[in-house]
């Protein structure tokens, strides 16, 4: 496991080799996986490099780096902390699931510290494909968008599947637009209504799909 420490030579070396090699960021040097979620306000991609994560500070004026990941021990995480600190960008660290239904504490958690964000802000997990379309989903909720705007976050373009197991990211949207869009807030939704357990049980996910993306793909 990387200790993330980035203090000689040596351990920078080994940083960069765990995150090319182990966390897979030789396949994102030139992928960013990069869009608009909230214009001028909210950014989305997969884990930034510390060049790439330079260049859209300038480019966006970014003050903010959300992780996704939760704080984790691999040389991605450690990078990109030292390289957002070197910015004076805002690190948070906001973890989210891609396989399980979105629990209501972290929505709320959520809720709150988009209500009091820096922004330009760029949010991020491991491939910008999951994690990052429930977050920017929710972002889009919380501006008062609808469901089927969110929704659109989850996509194919972003290499999100509906069909696999991250579907029940796609389901837990569905869900507010079948239950409640229209009558009740999304967040007093989410407050008094969403049923965790209840979203867990009625989604099914296809074999294939969710082969494709846990063991072709390797997704977090």
């Amino acid at each position: 496991m990387y200790d993330q420490n980035l203090a000689t030579g040596g351990s920078r070396l080994h940083a960069w080799s765990d995150s090319l090699l182990v966390d897979h960021a030789v396949f994102r040097v030139l992928w960013d996986n990069w869009a608009e979620v909230i214009p001028g306000k909210l950014y989305r991609s997969n884990h930034p490099t510390p060049s790439r994560l330079r260049a859209a500070a300038q480019r966006y004026g970014l003050k903010t780096l959300i992780n996704l990941r939760g704080h984790r021990q691999c040389g991605s995480d450690a990078l990109s902390r030292e390289a957002a600190a070197r910015l004076g960008l805002v690190h948070l660290d906001m973890a989210f699931e891609s396989r399980g239904a979105p629990h209501r504490d972290r929505i709320l958690r959520f809720a709150e510290l988009y209500a009091n964000l820096r922004t330009p802000a760029l949010m991020h997990c491991k491939s910008g494909a999951d994690r990052a379309g429930l977050a920017a989903g929710l972002a889009i909720m919380l501006e008062g968008g609808t469901a089927a705007r969110a929704l659109g976050q989850l996509s194919w373009r972003f290499g999100h599947f509906n069909r696999s197991r991250t579907g029940i990211l796609d389901a837990f949207f569905l869900r507010y637009a079948t239950e409640a869009e229209g009558r009740i807030s999304f967040i007093d939704w989410v407050r008094g209504s969403y049923d965790e357990v209840a979203l867990k049980r009625d989604f099914t996910a296809s074999g294939v799909a969710s082969f494709f993306t846990d063991t072709i793909l390797r997704r977090e």
